[in-house]
């Protein structure tokens, strides 16, 4: 007997269906990955992501490799395109006001503020164009806005360790500090060491370029370094806790019974002749001078523990060495009250047009280097009372330097470019909004406590007052 044939029933229809949804879904779900992917790769933040270094100044890029794709691609999303859109209290900031009062009573600038003017005086007939601009874009590291209160970036290369970050941060700080105040300005920014705009090369078309420091033979325009808002790489905390504790350490060892010697520790291995010829130095009996390595990669290992700046306040004279170019060091050596040896200082940065020879630092020659070293020691040992006053002198103009003059100085220079320019700041398409809740959230387990500790509050007073550019007269 036969079985009775077997009969094909068709496919049901709803199978069918759902199997073409599914297929569907699974086909968006593929394309819209790989344009988040997509979309992912191509936003540069301000911890580096999609960067590469700057080609002036080569250093091993951050490879991100602790992430994972799918944590860094929501990290991105976010940190960059969500978090500074839907933060409370997302409006544009209103005009700081002052009681009137405040007027009268307003802080004098420090002198050295009036280096702002001369600063900006290459463009002080020519203003400064979209052109210039441009121009400039080619030698910086990422472009800076603000427009109606609030801060933009465009970064066009990655910058070491996180110097872009904490720079950026301070600007953020600078417009909760005084809010509505600053004018909307576009500034091109470099954060590497050395100035490129010379003005033997650009004499007829100078280029406005801000960075932390500049020489006289270039038009770069200084700006306080990202140090003053902490540096986490080497556990040196914001300006406004460490040179407290600086000066608290200073005062531990009386004066008479500091060690005679000149003092350096740091890093000779940055490119720097002066810092290698400095290492010949080191002989108490000789030359005066106590010269030690510093090796931050051990230092890191230990926790830091033998690197504490206010541990290091314990001779009569601390040497600064400039380093690749100039050193963050400085401000450091001479809030110890030491008398700082400044070894023929090539660059500068906003601060140190303040420095007077003889007055609060001793300059030492560096083509008759260890020599030199020893007149200066020679002649403080001879007269103690004379060398204390003016290691005194030089801790003065450091406490001073209190981060209310930091950001006025920020304010000033900020405020007397704004002027200069003879167009109105637009957005470029690819520049993003950056806010400090943004900056945290990419920030790691280190530099978010030296962030977040420095964060400022709107001020109580108005900037210091910046005297009138003074009048050349024939």
């Amino acid at each position: 007997m036969r079985p009775p044939p077997c009969k094909s029933s068709p496919r049901h229809p709803s199978l069918l269906f759902t199997s073409v949804v599914t297929l569907s879904v699974l086909s968006l779900a593929i394309v819209l990955l790989y344009k988040v992917d997509n979309f992912v790769s191509q936003t540069k933040t301000v911890v580096g992501h999609n960067l590469e270094p700057t080609p002036w100044h080569q250093f091993p890029p951050k490879s991100f490799d602790e992430e994972t794709r799918h944590a860094r691609a929501y990290k991105i999303i976010q940190c960059s395109y969500l978090t500074c859109r839907y933060r409370t209290g997302d409006t544009v900031p209103e005009r700081r006001r002052f009681p009137a009062s405040s007027g009268s009573n307003r802080t004098k600038c420090p002198e050295f503020f009036s280096s702002i003017y001369r600063d900006l005086k290459p463009w002080a007939a020519s203003k400064i164009s979209k052109a210039h601009l441009l121009e400039a874009q080619n030698y910086a590291a990422f472009r800076v806005l603000v427009v109606g209160g609030k801060l933009y970036v465009d970064l066009y290369y990655a910058c070491v360790q996180s110097r872009a970050m904490f720079t950026i941060w301070g600007l953020l700080q600078l417009l909760r500090r005084y809010p509505g105040m600053v004018p909307d300005v576009d500034i091109m920014f470099d954060c590497m060491d050395k100035p490129t705009i010379k003005r033997t090369e650009h004499q007829s078309m100078p280029l406005p370029l801000f960075r932390y420091c500049t020489t006289n033979e270039h038009f770069d325009i200084p700006f306080p370094d990202w140090s003053f808002w902490g540096w986490s790489e080497i556990n040196i905390r914001p300006w406004h806790e460490e040179f407290p504790d600086i000066k608290r350490g200073s005062q531990t060892v009386p004066w008479n019974n500091r060690q005679p010697f000149a003092y350096w520790k740091g890093n000779p291995d940055v490119g720097s002749p002066v810092r290698m010829a400095l290492l010949e130095c080191n002989d108490t009996a000789m030359w005066g001078a106590q010269i030690l390595r510093q090796n931050w990669s051990e230092q890191a290992k230990t926790g830091f523990k033998e690197s504490k700046l206010s541990s290091q306040c314990n001779h009569k004279y601390k040497i600064y060495a400039e380093g690749y170019a100039w050193s963050v060091s400085l401000k450091y050596i001479l809030a110890c009250g030491s008398v700082a040896l400044m070894i023929s200082p090539q660059y500068q940065d906003f601060f140190t047009r303040g420095l007077i020879p003889q007055n609060n630092f001793w300059l030492v020659d560096a083509f008759d280097l260890c020599p030199s070293i020893k007149r200066a020691v020679d002649w403080g040992n001879g007269h103690p009372a004379e060398a204390e006053a003016l290691g005194k002198r030089g801790q003065q103009l450091m406490e001073s330097l209190n981060m209310d003059r930091v950001y006025d100085y920020m304010f000033h220079l900020i405020s007397e470019y704004a002027k200069l320019q003879d167009f109105t700041p637009t957005l470029p398409s690819s520049a993003m909004e950056v806010c400090p809740e943004s900056v945290l959230c990419y920030a790691d387990d280190k530099q978010t406590p030296f962030l977040k500790r420095s964060t400022v509050f709107p001020s109580q007073s108005p900037p210091c007052t910046l005297p009138p550019p003074k009048t050349d007269h024939p």
